[in-house]
């Protein structure tokens, strides 16, 4: 079967690559993308594809912003249309009918996505364009609902269905390690030593979410130490001579960095499933675990703080305030406000237990004055406390943290 799979990859190989020879089209950036819509013949249209990849890829900034304007107005639905198509079903329900509405529902430019995304190499190129999309819309909201189109496509390109799970060792290839060197976001990895203490040791691993269509480029990657016992310091769990266990003696798996890695995929739920599995699968390789944590900074903590009225405070010390904000500090719609405290509560954790000093780094200050949290994945509760936070927005919370949060109350 291998044999037969090779072979075949390699004729597709090269019908693409004879189709990707012609020569450059000249016409205007908006006519290719009329005539790729309107294309019929698999070679005509991916050579049309690639063009228009190719010129995107050497725009300008306002060249970009012209082809955007032109996919959100030159490409856009017809209201008119939808309102007809909408009463001729409502009138006589049919597939055709129905067909004729969700046609009209859905503008061109997602249809012109898609035969873009035809191109070997295409659906990084148009990660990349969301990226730059996302960029301009700080400047340019209007651009909005073009990002709906991008999100719903890829919504369904990346589901968890096409994903793979990988595991990143020292063994991995120098490009991965590379850019697991350059992706890591929440604690730097500034040598390939430190990258080498967090994946050659027995006690560590590292997974990764991959796409077949982006096998080179991870999207999201966790880091975990096997531990005994819960710990409180991510300088302990990096520390260059630290004490080495056997993973069998483990007791605890701590994810104690998850880093998204695609900007392009903003708003594309990857951590969810990622812990989920990861879970599952160190479940079944190492038996002896029996708690899974994190040991998570706390990002919002010194924003929040510099926007709270400190005199109406009994301020205790640093984990007393740090469990007050986790338990008390929500937004205008009743959501926790710390970003990573909204992730892991939504995916049934609990918030366990708080730690000051436990990340001395620049950073670490600059967040949250050194304190960082363990949130508890309780595997016979988890989906209670998802629904607890999901419906009610309730923060679960163990005893020892609610004791804390209580010493932090408003003066009378």
């Amino acid at each position: 079967m291998s044999y037969f799979s090779e072979l075949i990859s390699t004729i597709f190989e090269r019908r693409y690559q004879k189709a990707l020879s012609l020569e450059a089209d000249d016409r205007a950036t908006s006519d290719l993308c009329e005539a790729l819509l309107s294309s019929h013949g698999e070679v005509s249209g991916v050579t049309l594809a690639r063009n228009l990849l190719d010129r995107y890829g050497a725009m300008s900034q306002d060249e970009k912003a012209a082809f955007f304007e032109f996919m959100k107005h030159g490409l856009e639905i017809n209201p008119d249309d939808v309102i007809s198509t909408l009463d001729a079903y409502k009138a006589k329900p049919s597939k055709g009918t129905y067909r004729a509405f969700a046609s009209a529902c859905e503008p061109q430019r997602q249809e012109l996505a898609r035969r873009l995304n035809q191109v070997p190499g295409a659906t990084g190129q148009l990660v990349q364009m969301r990226k730059d999309l996302l960029d301009m819309m700080k400047e340019r909201p209007d651009l909005e609902p073009l990002d709906v189109d991008f999100r719903h496509l890829f919504a369904s390109w990346f589901n968890r269905g096409f994903l793979v799970l990988r595991p990143i060792d020292w063994a991995s290839p120098a490009d991965i390690l590379e850019k697991i060197i350059a992706y890591e976001a929440v604690h730097e990895i500034d040598s390939w030593n430190d990258l080498r203490r967090r994946l050659k040791p027995t006690d560590r691993r590292c997974f990764g979410f991959f796409h077949p269509a982006m096998a080179d480029e991870p999207l999201i990657f966790v880091e975990v130490a096997l531990t005994k016992g819960v710990p409180s310091s991510v300088q302990d769990l990096l520390a260059d001579e630290r004490d080495e266990i056997d993973a069998e003696d483990a007791d605890t798996a701590v994810f104690y960095s998850i880093s998204n890695c695609q900007a392009g995929l903003a708003g594309i739920s990857f951590g969810n499933s990622l812990i989920k599995q990861v879970v599952s699968d160190l479940s079944k390789d190492l038996p002896g675990l029996s708690t899974f944590v994190t040991l998570s900074p706390i990002p919002g903590l010194n924003t929040w703080l510099d926007g709270t009225d400190l005199d109406t405070l009994k301020v205790a010390d640093n984990q007393a305030l740090a469990a007050h904000y986790l338990l008390e500090a929500k937004r205008s719609d009743g959501m926790p406000y710390d970003p990573v405290a909204r992730f892991h509560l939504g995916n049934g954790a609990l918030v366990h237990d708080v730690h000051a000093e436990a990340d001395t780094s620049p950073n670490g200050r600059n967040q949250s004055n050194g304190t960082m949290v363990n949130y508890l994945y309780d595997l016979s509760q988890i989906s209670q406390n998802h629904e607890q936070f999901v419906g009610e927005k309730t923060v679960v919370a163990s005893a020892a943290v609610k004791t804390l949060s209580g010493l932090v109350t408003p003066k009378s």
